[in-house]
């Protein structure tokens, strides 16, 4: 039988950023995954305070040259790759000028967020899509962490429902303690919407496109959650755990969410 096929959408891992939880979740159970028998493929933002001398980051030039518009405005799309030697792990990196060489990843130096934040994760989340499909690479199941991911379940359920890379992938979103304050602009609904995208599809958003609104909204499509940190936004939770068609996984410790993480990719694939 062949391997299961199992792509990983995160917003940070270390050692290209600091130690977070999700950074070194990010890192750590790609790697136990594939040790358990899985073919993984991982991606993460291309922040401009990730140094890619030291990290030997190069761009694929083969992957690169498409443009994204979102909001009628046309995006280059840069694909990057650097390996981490000790885990023989490849890891894909999404870079634009426009939204990732800043020096800082979601806030400036005052601590404000970014007002384009809402921009960043559309272009990254298709970023990611369009890269997996020039790979030629078919997952079976899609990782999601954290809410910069949170519009993948929704695009690969419906924009990219008729695609042979995606038709038949299950989704999988991981909440973490990650919120941002600050709802993302008023037209963010507009943008989202793409074809094959009706508009009782981002109900949850339409109102105001908060933390609690996007993650219900990746939950909404999303073949299984899992709760990524040991606290996340009660409110958020509750709304997982309402989901009984959707199985829920309760937080796991670190010495066992690899082989728990595994488990329930298993079952999610298995539905």
């Amino acid at each position: 039988m062949a391997a299961k096929k199992i792509l990983f959408i995160t917003t940070e891992i270390t050692p290209y950023l600091g130690e977070t939880e999700m950074s070194v979740i990010a890192r750590q159970l790609p790697q136990g995954i594939h040790e358990r028998g899985k073919e993984i493929r991982t991606f993460m933002p291309k922040f401009g305070l990730i140094n890619e001398r030291r990290n030997q980051l190069h761009e694929v030039i083969r992957l690169s040259g498409m443009n994204l518009i979102i909001d009628d405005t046309d995006h280059p799309l840069i694909i990057k790759v650097a390996s981490i030697q000790s885990a023989r792990m490849q890891i894909y990196f999404i870079d634009n000028d426009d939204f990732f060489q800043r020096k800082h990843l979601l806030h400036d130096e005052e601590g404000n967020e970014f007002p384009d934040n809402d921009e960043r994760s559309i272009f990254y989340v298709r970023g990611v899509m369009e890269t997996v499909k020039k790979l030629r690479w078919v997952p079976d199941l899609i990782h999601c962490h954290g809410w910069m991911t949170a519009l993948a379940p929704l695009y690969i359920k419906k924009y990219y429902k008729g695609d042979p890379c995606f038709k038949n992938s299950k989704v999988v979103y991981s909440v973490y303690d990650d919120a941002f304050k600050i709802p993302f602009r008023e037209n963010f609904v507009d943008k989202v919407q793409l074809e094959g995208i009706d508009p009782d599809d981002v109900q949850p958003i339409k109102e105001k496109a908060n933390f609690e609104s996007l993650s219900k909204l990746a939950i909404d499509f999303s073949d299984g959650v899992i709760q990524g940190s040991a606290f996340i936004h009660p409110e958020v939770k509750g709304y997982a755990q309402q989901q009984t068609e959707t199985p829920f996984l309760e937080y796991q410790p670190e010495d066992t969410y690899v082989e728990a993480f595994d488990k329930f990719y298993d079952q999610i694939l298995l539905t």
